[in-house]
């Protein structure tokens, strides 16, 4: 019986560190991965400090005129840094459906303090390890946002090591394949509205993730998924807690085993002046290393069966997925 609600796990037995405990988590998260792809995690040991400094850091960014954002553009479609204006983006155009530009603007960094060499400049690299721009406005906004990719990377990792032991793997299977990931770290700021949307336009419409996972802070409701019996279900919002999701490599990798499953952001009522306000999640898109292969794993693979997919590299995937949404179909959105 697949779950049809997001259920909320308890990450603390995990950090204990006792046999039990690690398998308790692993067995709850791997429900979670084949019934409906999301989970939210309490006592995930992120520092609440570290969430309010790069918090504050986003707020007065996006509270800049639009001149002073535009100044840290993204560079080009494959480069995903920096800022991306409202409506300069459509998720549902990475599952190749036409809709308007999505209602938010948003912030990107991903690695920082990378070295100079072939591996990560080369070719074979190509935007992956892009540079991040930085407004100079914001005195704490690189150092904030720096800590907290730092952060999400111990905190990725260690979900992907409850992957593994939840899948029937060697705990640490996962991790020679992260230790150059290509992770993004990208705070979305959803305005509030002043005018009804256009038909089928939304805060984020309905899309799958790419990578292996994503770890996403919202600061109030609105995040859906669509479970397996066709209904649209709401995220629980539970302040101090993570949305967790896996993406489209992982259910790859897991032959279908596990979802990558569809989600949306929706829009505010517009006569509400509680819930029609400036919104905003920190959210943390983790993506293995760009050289990694992602093939279906001997576990997931019963005598007999087939993989459903052809492998492919981390890289070249994320990259064909970020094209499609940023170009609308190779139409550039109006800005």
């Amino acid at each position: 019986m697949p779950a049809l609600n997001v259920p909320v796990i308890d990450l603390q037995p995990w950090f204990s560190g006792t046999p039990e405990g690690k398998a308790e988590v692993a067995r709850a998260v791997d429900d979670a991965c084949r019934g409906i792809g999301f989970l939210v995690i309490k006592n995930h040991q992120i520092d609440p400090v570290l969430i309010q400094r790069v918090t504050e850091a986003s707020n007065a960014f996006f509270s800049l005129p639009l001149a002073a954002k535009r100044k840290v553009d993204r560079p080009r479609d494959d480069a995903v840094r920096g800022y991306s204006a409202v409506g300069e983006e459509g998720l549902s155009y990475s599952l190749e459906e036409a809709a308007p530009g999505d209602l938010k603007e948003s912030y990107s960094i991903g690695p920082s303090n990378v070295p100079d060499d072939d591996y990560h400049r080369g070719p074979a690299a190509g935007a992956h390890f892009e540079p991040n721009l930085w407004p100079e406005e914001i005195p704490d906004f690189k150092a904030a946002y720096e800590s907290y990719f730092a952060a999400m990377s111990d905190l990725a990792r260690e979900l992907m090591r409850m992957f593994a032991v939840g899948l029937g793997l060697p705990e640490r299977f996962f991790d020679d394949k992260l230790d150059e990931h290509i992770s993004m770290f990208r705070v979305l700021s959803y305005p509030a509205q002043t005018e009804a949307p256009q038909p089928g336009q939304m805060r984020a419409g309905a899309h799958s993730d790419y990578g292996s996972l994503t770890i996403v802070m919202p600061d109030g409701p609105g995040l859906q998924v669509f479970n397996k019996a066709g209904q649209w279900v709401d995220v629980p919002y539970m302040p101090g807690t993570y949305a967790v999701n896996i993406g489209d490599l992982m259910m790859q990798w897991t032959n279908d085993q596990w979802v990558s499953t569809l989600h949306r952001v929706v829009n505010p009522p517009l006569e509400s002046a509680v819930l029609n306000k400036r919104r905003q999640s920190l959210v943390f898109f983790h993506q293995p290393n760009y050289d990694a292969m992602i093939e279906c794993l001997p576990v997931c693979l019963a005598e007999g069966e087939q993989p459903q997919y052809a492998p492919i590299s981390s890289g070249d995937h994320l990259t064909a997925k970020f094209v499609k949404q940023t170009t609308f179909g190779g139409t550039k959105a109006a800005v």
